[in-house]
């Protein structure tokens, strides 16, 4: 059932695809909750559309869903209203900062969700539309891989995928590796180390996966990089504010400002630092005085 819903997904994908101009679909996952999987996507996609590129989030954890949470607004809809209300896509679309847009998943629903082959066809109607209007859309999955999630990862352009240097989380993160690659081998992998007590943990973890994912799947996974855990971060989700709003030279939002810049013109390097700010240099040197 997964294997034809996701084959159905990839095929009508690239008929939209190879029809116009289209976005590049990213879907992030994680293998367990917690990782902060929500708050890396949104504040990539607000550096990215700081660099002049049109982001389109579209939360994918119905019942659970958390961005318009993180950005401290209220969706007027959710997905989960389109296919009720049977509205258009357009109609779910809400604006952000940086003038991002976003779908919000909907949270604290009743009842479970599940998305049948006649709400698909109806995503994918409504979807097509909008694909020449965004130069990313970046699908925020819900941790694990349920039926309905893993289609829409099996069809992305690219799968970013989040943990932290948690044994448990890294575990998890392997598994849910290794669940999409058996389901669809050729789809590029990203990897992204968040809350890292250093940069070198992160490096550390980073190479564990990718080491085992090519001893034991023969699949390279690239590295998009380490966020260093960052005390800001923290403050900004409590604020909802999104943590390169709250502080735009907090250590996190500089970090995500070079990853968005690495992944930009392709050349990702783990070893380079993010450029200090003014303050934070003052403060360094103060010590020595």
């Amino acid at each position: 059932m997964i294997n034809d819903q996701a084959s159905s997904l990839r095929r009508k994908m690239e008929q939209i695809n190879n029809s116009k101009k289209h976005a590049k679909t990213i879907s992030v996952v994680s293998g367990k909750g917690g990782v902060g999987k929500s708050n890396f996507t949104l504040n990539f996609a607000l550096k990215l559309s700081e660099q002049k590129k049109s982001v389109l989030i579209i939360d994918l954890d119905i019942g659970m869903g958390n961005i318009d949470i993180l950005l401290g607004l209220q969706a007027k809809y959710s997905i989960v209203q389109m296919y009720e209300n049977s509205l258009s896509i357009q109609d779910i679309i809400e604006e952000g900062p940086n003038s991002i847009s976003y779908i919000a998943a909907g949270s604290g629903l009743s009842k479970i969700f599940t998305m049948n082959e006649a709400m698909l066809n109806y995503f994918l109607d409504e979807f097509s539309t909008i694909t020449s209007d965004f130069d990313y859309i970046f699908f925020d999955m819900g941790a694990g891989a349920s039926d309905d999630s893993l289609s829409f990862i099996l069809a992305t352009d690219e799968c970013i995928v989040v943990t932290t240097p948690e044994p448990t989380a890294m575990m998890d993160a392997y598994a849910m590796i290794k669940h999409i690659h058996q389901k669809n081998p050729n789809l590029p992998f990203y990897l992204l180390i968040n809350r890292a007590s250093s940069i070198e943990e992160g490096k550390r973890v980073i190479q564990k996966l990718q080491k085992v994912s090519e001893h034991f799947l023969a699949k390279s996974i690239t590295a998009l990089g380490v966020l260093p855990y960052d005390k800001k971060v923290a403050k900004a989700v409590i604020a909802q504010v999104p943590f390169t709003l709250y502080d735009p030279q907090a250590l996190a939002s500089r970090t995500i400002a070079q990853l968005v810049n690495q992944y930009l013109t392709n050349t990702i390097n783990i070893d380079k630092k993010a450029p200090s700010s003014f303050i934070s240099k003052l403060k360094r040197l103060s010590q020595f005085n």
